[in-house]
């Protein structure tokens, strides 16, 4: 009798890794507190705790050293109802030390070195003040605290329509570090128009967060400190692009989801550092998309594949019940350096029957959508995304050829229309997000100089534009750039004044500059 050869499996090594042999988890949601804290009867309280942790990200890895959410990966998933206002308090019990290489030379590094978190909840319409602004840090135990920092409890009025967000840490300089160690999570918004569609719910409606990652041999997670080949930039020294040589969907490296032959709902982000997705499905399976980052499509689209960049969420049915006993892979066919297995996400598991009849719909009317108005546009900024380098001679990328530290110089008007035009100079594409708004894409065009004015500022012409992809034509907050394109979003600035942001949703570039204040004026 022959004996079978048993693969050793080494974590750096993602050829050694044997794929879909462990369940895909799916996020515990949080519980709230009210009893352990102060509230009346209308106020609804959680208290979430970023702690270090172990977590095993395949059956034949070591368990893993991470930063958590309540020490859990992906961190516990938040739901709330529309116009349910609710407090949390988001508490730093990390250690002083991180678990990646620390680059002291990126903007903010330098105020302690201790482990700065802030949580910003991604897509929320929300008082600045609990925005989770990149200089409203804080240590552990609030020892140190950054030069915005006014209040320990957020607030979260949600009010909003339903829709998929997701919260991160989003502390200056070292966000890339800490999203990538973990700390992020789903947060969803339920409204009652959801309640009458009908669609696939409980246990049938599914988040999934899809990461890239690298592992040492030991099973430590790697981030590179760019002393390997020697550079002559300090070490660590932040890279301009991460991509990592595995792929972990809700904490687990690629996993299955066993799905019985009927209708589901994912709601999918990409939580990727930088890599972004382009997924189908490996039989040929069509995708029924209903909504976008910030909520419901007027009409289902039916899609044969979509792009995510980082930050990105699409919500969409699969129905499973033509596929009876078949195993479905989803597939990316994105960019970024690819890696052995980097090309496939995840697989589905059909199974032969269903527990209970199928009731749910996939209905042609999902809601009445008003888009904003681009007529009603008080202004138009033309911004550029370019580089530049630093002082010590490694390329930056910038928003308008300004640093983080310089002026703010978008400042914005309370309750009123902008259009903005987004020019990327780059050979590749950038994902936009702007804080506080949900945006309608306009379109694009491949710019020559005679799309620009002798200012620079671009001649905008809606119907010259390139229509948004039919995956994009819903509310955003994140827009994909395409390179030597100029791309228009339109955006209402309403419900709030304060301070926010906007900035590159590639972490690496985030943290090294390209990320500008944004400024709602009343």
């Amino acid at each position: 009798m022959v004996e079978k050869t048993q693969i050793k499996v080494d974590p750096s090594d993602p050829t050694t890794i044997p794929k879909f042999v462990d369940p895909m988890p799916i996020p515990n949601v949080v519980r709230q507190v009210n009893d352990c804290y102060p509230s009346n009867d209308n106020e609804i309280f959680y208290n979430i705790t970023m702690r270090q942790a172990q977590h095993r990200f395949h059956r034949n890895f070591p368990l893993t050293t991470i930063f958590g959410y309540n020490g859990t990966y992906p961190g516990p998933a938040i739901e709330v109802q529309k116009d349910t206002r609710i407090k949390v308090k988001w508490e730093n019990k990390l250690p002083s030390k991180h678990i990646l290489p620390v680059d002291l030379t990126l903007h903010g590094t330098g105020d302690t070195q201790d482990v700065r978190t802030v949580v910003h909840l991604h897509g929320a319409n929300v008082k600045s003040d609990s925005d989770g602004h990149p200089e409203a840090w804080y240590t552990k135990d609030n020892k140190y605290v950054g030069a915005t920092y006014t209040r320990e409890v957020y607030e979260y009025t949600n009010h909003q329509a339903g829709a998929t967000l997701w919260y991160h840490d989003h502390a200056i300089g070292i966000t890339r570090l800490n999203v990538y160690a973990g700390l992020a999570g789903f947060y969803i918004i339920r409204d009652f128009l959801e309640e009458r569609l009908n669609l696939p719910k409980g246990e049938y409606e599914i988040p999934i967060m899809i990461q890239d990652k690298t592992f040492n041999k030991d099973g430590s997670l790697f981030y590179p400190d760019n002393s390997t080949p020697p550079v002559d930039f300090p070490v660590p020294c932040t890279p301009s692009f991460f991509f990592g040589n595995t792929i972990v969907v809700n904490g687990k490296i690629w996993p299955y989801l066993n799905v019985e032959p009927r209708k589901y709902r994912f709601r999918i982000l990409n939580g990727s550092n930088n890599r972004a997705y382009e997924l189908r499905l490996g039989n040929g399976g069509k995708f029924h998309q209903i909504g976008t980052d910030l909520g419901l499509l007027e009409h289902p689209v039916e899609l044969n594949s979509f792009i995510l960049e980082p930050a990105e969420r699409i919500d969409l049915i699969i129905d499973f019940s033509e596929y009876k006993g078949q195993e479905i892979i989803l597939l990316n066919d994105g960019p970024g350096i690819p890696s052995p297995g980097t090309d496939q996400v995840l697989m589905f598991k059909v199974d032969s029957n269903v527990r209970f009849p199928d009731k749910s719909t996939i209905p042609h009317n999902l809601r009445t959508v008003h888009k904003t108005d681009p007529t009603l546009a008080v202004k138009e900024r033309t911004l550029y995304l370019g580089e530049s380098t630093d002082h010590y001679g490694r390329v930056i990328h910038l928003l308008n050829n300004r640093m983080w530290s310089d002026p703010a110089t978008e400042k914005v008007k309370l309750d009123t229309i902008e259009i903005w035009h987004l020019v990327n100079t780059f050979n590749f594409p950038h994902p936009i997000h702007v804080h506080l708004v949900h945006f309608n894409i306009l379109g694009r065009k491949v710019y020559t100089d005679k799309d620009f004015d002798k200012d620079g500022n671009y001649i905008f012409d809606l119907q010259s534009l390139t229509p948004p992809l039919d995956f994009e034509r819903g509310p955003k907050d994140v827009v994909r750039t395409e390179p030597s394109q100029v791309t228009s979003i339109v955006m209402h600035f309403k419900d709030h004044p304060g301070d926010y942001v906007w900035h590159c949703h590639i972490l690496e570039h985030e943290d090294n500059d390209m990320m500008r204040p944004l400024i709602v004026e009343k």
